[in-house]
């Protein structure tokens, strides 16, 4: 039996908040933005991004146009490429200690300074390969409906008071942080690997970046930083297994 789309909205409002006194029209309103985070389409997704991105570049340092950092990320991205399945694009540089880097639907793709300072060109390659691949693979895709219906649920949760929640400034960088600290599963993880090892080798880049990169993210494991790469697979086995392809030569 197929429940529409209202009551079913509705229903998942309703075991959001799990109270008896609510106003049933704000939380209707609440219940649909969370039904409609688990059907977001691929233009809703970019759509999403888009906006995030720019509230995540208005709250960054972005590296000039002269820096040392963009000059090295242009040599970087000509030899990526400029899309990503069709998608544009669309390469900064932000200016931090901290050691990351990330990528969304739209083909927004941010590195971090300071991974740019322990790492060498070909490493950058490899670690941007890989969150392209998490884009191309449509990992992106689900993290960022993952991401809107936890802003849905939250809204649902304030409607208690009648109050009616939109997506604020504030919360398209709530957002944006959310895709960016996003836990992938090992599977994706993964997959995201072969991806940046395919891209690599499809370009005529040498994919033994990507080897080191992990290598020299395991030795930030081993201390109390924290790092892009802290969830499962450990960056020593992913290291491994990019090392073990390189020799099959496959």
């Amino acid at each position: 039996m197929k429940i529409p789309a209202s009551l079913m909205a509705l229903a998942v409002a309703t075991a959001l908040t799990g109270c008896q006194n609510f106003d049933s029209n704000a939380l209707l309103q609440s219940g649909a933005q969370a039904y409609q985070a688990a059907s977001l389409s691929d233009a809703q997704v970019k759509e999403l991004s888009v906006k995030s991105c720019e509230q995540m570049d208005s709250e960054a340092q972005i590296a000039p146009a002269d820096s040392v950092y963009t000059q090295r990320l242009n040599k970087i991205a000509a030899a990526l490429g400029d899309n990503i399945n069709g998608t544009p694009a669309n390469y900064k540089v932000y200016l931090t200690k901290d050691v990351n880097a990330w990528a969304m639907a739209n083909g927004c793709i941010r590195v971090y300074s300071g991974l740019m300072d322990m790492m060498t060109d070909n490493e950058v390659e490899g670690v941007l390969g890989h969150e392209m691949g998490h884009v191309a693979l449509g990992h992106t895709r689900r993290a960022m409906q993952v991401a809107y219906g936890t802003t849905a649920a939250r809204t649902a949760a304030a409607s208690v008071g009648g109050i009616a929640a939109t997506l604020s400034q504030s919360q398209l960088g709530d957002l944006g942080e959310k895709l960016v600290n996003a836990q992938f599963s090992q599977k994706q993880e993964s997959q995201a690997d072969d991806y940046s090892f395919d891209l690599l080798k499809k370009r005529g880049i040498s994919p033994l970046g990507l080897e080191t990169s992990f290598e020299k993210l395991a030795k930030l494991e081993g201390g109390s930083a924290s790092t892009m790469f802290d969830s499962h697979p450990s960056s020593e086995s992913r290291a491994a297994h990019i090392k073990a392809r390189i020799e099959a030569g496959k």
